[in-house]
């Protein structure tokens, strides 16, 4: 893994149960701020691993962007639910009720 994956996978560890985070903010904090697609494209490598919660991860407008690249469409969804978070129409409703902002990483 490239130092800037290491960091994704690190943060995506630390989300809590419970809140969701977006591909940017992710991306920011590793220390590529333009690199939100370099995020999925690591969570989606990365998508059988049961210690990294990427269902936890949305896009900026709280969109499950991601849900294809589960076992099933609804999976995503599902998972937050078990959580708490609320998701209509593949939506987090209050985004910034259960938004989790990442600590910046040091290089």
């Amino acid at each position: 893994m490239t130092p800037f994956e290491k960091r994704v996978v690190e943060l995506v560890r630390r989300i809590p149960p419970g809140k969701v985070t977006t591909y940017g903010l992710i991306a920011r904090a590793a220390g590529l701020p333009r690199g939100a697609r370099m995020v999925g494209w690591i969570l989606n490598r990365r998508k059988f691993s049961p210690d990294l919660p990427a269902h936890r991860v949305v896009n900026r407008h709280g969109l499950l962007t991601g849900k294809m690249h589960f076992e099933t469409p609804t999976l995503m969804a599902q998972l937050l639910r078990n959580e708490g978070v609320p998701v209509r129409d593949d939506r987090i409703p209050d985004l910034d009720r259960y938004l989790w902002i990442p600590p910046q990483t040091d290089e």
